[in-house]
């Protein structure tokens, strides 16, 4: 059932996507409202599907939450995305912008469903029975979907200064480049206060799981490396006083760190993380 009801909410998202596309480029407002109403019906629609599933493990005798393998961290990093759009950068749901947060949720959402993920719930290994569990991805992938924004904002960034007459912004469908330098900065601040949760929490809950806070698994290497960029990132704009193109860039070579940190380590570097995203 779940898996029915997500797949209702991909083809929502991609709609979602494809209204804010259309608004952006033909300036109509009234898409862009209908396209922001379809993504909080997606998201709701979304919730249910996690909740279900958490029920269906229950149903199952196995009884965790759905965090514990690839496929539903897929899911749960779509969730995520689209929760921090919509709970804490609202306004910034329109045009391009948009249009990049709904065609990301629906391309994790079909990537989980049609890439040969396997969707099966399973019983959790005994190193992943913790309470742990739940506040660790959460803060993790809350961090992820975060630095997507922010990877996002720098993009729109650096093609909006690119622009041969760059201070003419009525009429035109990118933000201005203050408001996207000020989103850069609001979503690396959210995503890193929420990444330093989650490593302190997967450490915590390695020293109860392996006896030993922090053994060098290339998860927690890659983690730590993706920290130290957006702290380096946070550091130079608060500190050495460095603004636009620089701090765009650092954001998208941060987002780049991210992705692999997610995707790469799963597959290429296997270590005690193997199982987990």
């Amino acid at each position: 059932m779940s898996g029915h009801l997500l797949g209702l909410v991909t083809i929502i998202y991609f709609a979602a996507a494809l209204l804010l596309l259309i608004g952006a480029i033909f300036q109509r407002p009234r898409l862009e409202g209908l396209a922001r109403g379809a993504l909080v019906l997606g998201w709701g629609g979304h919730t249910g599907a996690l909740i279900y599933r958490w029920i269906e493990s229950y149903q199952l005798g196995i009884g965790h939450a759905p965090l514990s393998n690839f496929y539903e961290s897929l899911i749960f990093c779509s969730w995520s995305l689209v929760c921090i759009a919509c709970l804490v950068f609202w306004r910034q749901i329109r045009s391009y912008l948009g249009t990049l947060i709904a065609t990301l949720a629906f391309l994790l959402l079909a990537y989980a469903s049609l890439g040969g993920v396997d969707s099966q719930i399973t019983p959790l290994i005994p190193a992943l029975r913790s309470n742990w569990l739940e506040i660790h991805v959460i803060t993790c992938f809350l961090s992820y979907a975060a630095f997507a924004l922010g990877f996002g904002a720098a993009l729109l960034y650096l093609i909006r200064t690119r622009q041969p007459q760059p201070r003419k912004f009525e009429g035109e469908p990118l933000p201005p480049p203050a408001e996207l330098a000020h989103l850069i900065y609001r979503t690396i601040m959210v995503g890193f206060f929420m990444l330093t949760l989650g490593i302190l929490t997967g450490a915590v809950w390695a020293e109860a799981a392996w006896g030993s806070y922090w053994s060098w698994d290339p998860k927690e290497t890659w983690s730590l490396i993706t920290w130290l960029i957006y702290a380096a990132l946070l550091h130079a704009r608060l500190v050495r006083g460095w603004q636009g193109k620089r701090i765009a860039l650092l954001a998208v070579v941060g987002f780049l760190a991210v992705l692999f940190t997610y995707f790469g380590v799963s597959f290429l570097l296997p270590g005690l993380h193997a199982y987990l995203t």
